[in-house]
């Protein structure tokens, strides 16, 4: 057979045959006198056998395993550590579905896109707090950075203490007010004494034990490019407040 006849023969492409070929899976077979590749029904016979595998989500490597005739895995541990692997991809499916329809079926999918349910849920209430406000904007693409990078644990405390501190008595007028101090810095010096009026209010509304754990200990160039996305009389006031809520007196990068 050429190798279109056998290609043919098996439902793959020529491309996949020479492919094969070259990762060592299938032989090629002796050229006959006028150049061309003479395969003979036992190619025929691998090749449907490595669609086969392949078909069933093998990769080529664990092909090559099975195909082997002395080394290598047996094809039933191959296929139980690959029916083990299609049932966690099952979940993890299953995990990404649920989180979808529940952004989905939310009160409108947030700017920073895809988030927990309970962060979205969050940034819903935020919305109602400080509809224009540019720092608000900013505070929620802080919070979607932060729950992306903490570990599971951590991200579960953050999302319960934030939920519970928007519920708190009078933290809705809190809110609003540390968002407008925060805004009137954006074109203030640093030494305006209206930064520290803003630290104070940040302080008194972030319980201090809220501050994700990372951000506390971490001293170097997380905190600066966090500062560097601020203007400079804003980065002064977050600044201040740190100090206050973590007790530092020393000077905060």
């Amino acid at each position: 057979m050429r190798i279109g006849e056998l290609a043919a023969a098996v439902g793959v492409t020529t491309r996949t045959v020479r492919h094969y070929h070259h990762q060592g899976l299938l032989p090629e077979p002796e050229r006959l006198a006028n150049g061309y590749r003479d395969y003979t029904l036992r190619h025929a016979v691998v090749l449907a056998r490595i669609r086969r595998l392949t078909e069933l989500g093998l990769g080529l490597a664990e092909v090559r395993d099975v195909l082997a005739d002395d080394a290598g895995k047996d094809l039933a541990e191959v296929l139980t550590e690959l029916d083990e692997d299609l049932a966690r991809q099952e979940a993890a499916i299953q995990a990404r579905r649920v989180q979808l329809r529940a952004l989905l079926e939310a009160d409108g999918i947030p700017a920073e896109g895809p988030v927990s349910p309970q962060l979205s849920a969050l940034f819903h209430d935020m919305a109602h707090v400080a509809t224009h406000s540019p720092m608000a904007a900013k505070d929620r693409e802080m919070l979607a950075l932060i729950e992306t990078t903490t570990a599971p644990e951590e991200r579960e405390r953050l999302s319960a203490m934030l939920g519970a501190a928007f519920e708190a008595p009078d933290s809705v007028t809190q809110a609003i007010r540390v968002y407008a101090l925060l805004d009137d810095l954006a074109d203030a010096d640093p030494s305006d004494p209206r930064v520290d009026e803003a630290a104070r209010a940040i302080a008194a509304w972030i319980p201090a034990d809220m501050l994700p754990v990372d951000m506390v200990d971490q001293q170097g160039s997380f905190l600066r490019a966090f500062y560097a996305d601020f203007a400079p009389a804003q980065a002064e006031a977050i600044r201040r407040a740190l100090q206050i809520l973590t007790g530092e007196t020393g000077e905060l990068p």
